[in-house]
């Protein structure tokens, strides 16, 4: 029987810097791998030297998706066609073609219709605070839950017959890391929680989340292909954001090169830790 994996983002990066090492393991595996990204993201700020060539930042963020897509070895990229909403506060979410201010039912039925149409037997999202609270995150890992559930139901009428899924998974970031780089900052005599490239992410708040995890998916066989995923996203940071001083202190406290997973469907009996999605 085929395997069809399915992750559900909102941004282009969010691939590559967030569970990429799965989603390129599965791939080479033979896995075929979706990935459904709901904007382009607009809102990201680009440097002008990553402009030549290009008339507007959804454009430059689209290109570098594709790139990434072809690095992880990913079979197809669906674009829902939203826009970015950008972080929580900030004049883009009073945009009103923005993700969040879409009507949360249609974007599931959206999902809903690709699912029927792949037929993943897993699905990939966010977990419930998005990773750092972007309110596209968790707009999608909502629309991504409620299309899961959605995508079976018998119900809902669509082009295409009913399918149920059989897994749903949230991607966890490793706590214990947030917390080491909340002391760390301190240290420094930084801010926790005003960190990131426009100090818009709290750290203080995010070392205080936790969820469960039930999988974890080692991609050391595929770090390059991570690594080149995320290079492709050059006007994000790139390799700034998964090299440098932060390989340097991953391999300080010992973080495996793994993807950490809370299993939301079924509910696991247990907080066994699965070393494979499927099974």
């Amino acid at each position: 029987m085929k395997k069809t994996l399915l992750s559900i983002l909102a941004h282009p990066d969010d691939e590559s810097f967030g569970m990429g090492g799965t989603l390129a393991k599965y791939a080479q595996e033979g896995v075929e791998v979706h990935l459904i990204c709901a904007t382009r993201g607009e809102a990201g700020e680009v440097d002008p030297e990553y402009m030549e060539g290009f008339s507007s930042v959804a454009q430059v963020r689209e290109s570098e998706l594709h790139c990434a897509v072809e690095q992880l070895g990913i079979t197809a990229v669906h674009l829902l066609d939203y826009r970015d909403s950008g972080m929580a506060g900030s004049a883009q979410n009073n945009h009103p073609e923005a993700l969040i201010n879409a009507p949360s039912n249609r974007v599931a039925e959206q999902i809903a219709e690709y699912i029927r149409q792949i037929k993943p037997q897993v699905i990939l999202t966010f977990d419930p605070i998005g990773g750092y609270r972007h309110p596209d995150h968790m707009f999608i890992q909502q629309a991504a839950t409620q299309a899961f559930h959605l995508a079976g139901n018998q119900d809902f009428k669509s082009f295409f017959p009913p399918y149920q899924p059989e897994k749903l998974f949230y991607h966890t970031i490793p706590r214990h890391f947030i917390r080491f780089n909340v002391r760390l900052l301190r240290f420094l005599g930084r801010d926790p929680s005003k960190y990131g490239k426009n100090n818009d992410i709290d750290l203080t708040q995010l070392a205080v989340d936790d969820f469960p995890i039930h999988a974890r998916i080692n991609y050391s066989g595929v770090k390059d292909k991570k690594d080149a995923a995320g290079a492709c996203h050059a006007s994000q940071g790139g390799m700034r954001l998964t090299g440098g001083i932060i390989r340097w202190l991953m391999w300080l406290m010992g973080v495996k090169p793994e993807d950490q997973f809370m299993q939301a469907w079924p509910e696991p009996e247990s907080c066994s830790h699965n070393l494979d999605l499927f099974y």
